[in-house]
């Protein structure tokens, strides 16, 4: 062989080695594109989930499921803090628990200082009801509202167990407290009056 022959040899196997390296890239940075073009979509639906906006509830719930209560306590309990906002009612269930304020109860019951005829403080009930109101509280804050009022509070019988030796029904009492926004309530009375 020639030395030219050997030289041109040496160009057709640095050539044919360059095609390889260059087909060898092209794969690759076709995978990139692929990468850059999957990044590239996964941001843009990321993107339009941040756009969709959350929907800001205007109702919040609290339930008490079998509290060791007497019913008839939750039922006044439950009147005394209807129609106020959260925190009025936590402020005067707290003063119930100091014997400054009582609650107003109907039939023989003695009666008590204050703007009410009757009334008795009952502190065990007083005290569940002041934890749901903090949980109800919390709920609220969690759904943004503003200023929730108690729209709706319900005391039910729940299932009475027998005590020990089975002599004795135990006290239990369902408990259910919603509140709503301020704003809401004054819009729906003022579509009932029309």
């Amino acid at each position: 062989m020639t030395e030219e022959n050997k030289e041109t040899k040496l160009e057709v196997d640095d050539k044919n080695r360059l095609e390889k390296k260059v087909e060898e890239v092209k794969p690759e940075e076709k995978v990139e594109d692929k990468k850059v073009e999957s990044t590239e979509k996964t941001k843009e639906k990321k993107k339009e989930e941040k756009k969709i906006v959350k929907v800001k509830k205007t109702e919040a719930f609290v339930k008490g499921t079998s509290l060791p209560i007497s019913t008839l306590d939750g039922m006044y309990i439950c009147k005394f803090i209807k129609k106020k906002t959260i925190e009025k009612a936590l402020a005067d269930l707290e003063m119930v628990l100091k014997f400054k304020k009582a609650i107003p109860m109907r039939g023989e019951i003695p009666h008590r200082k204050g703007r009410i005829m009757s009334g008795r403080y009952p502190l065990n009930a007083v005290g569940y009801f002041v934890r749901l109101l903090k949980s109800l509280q919390s709920n609220a804050n969690a759904n943004g509202m503003d200023e929730p009022i108690i729209v709706e509070a319900i005391a039910n019988k729940a299932y009475q167990p027998f005590g020990r030796f089975g002599a004795i029904r135990r006290k239990r009492t369902h408990v259910k407290i919603k509140a709503m926004e301020k704003k809401l309530i004054s819009k729906k009375k003022k579509r009932g009056r029309k």
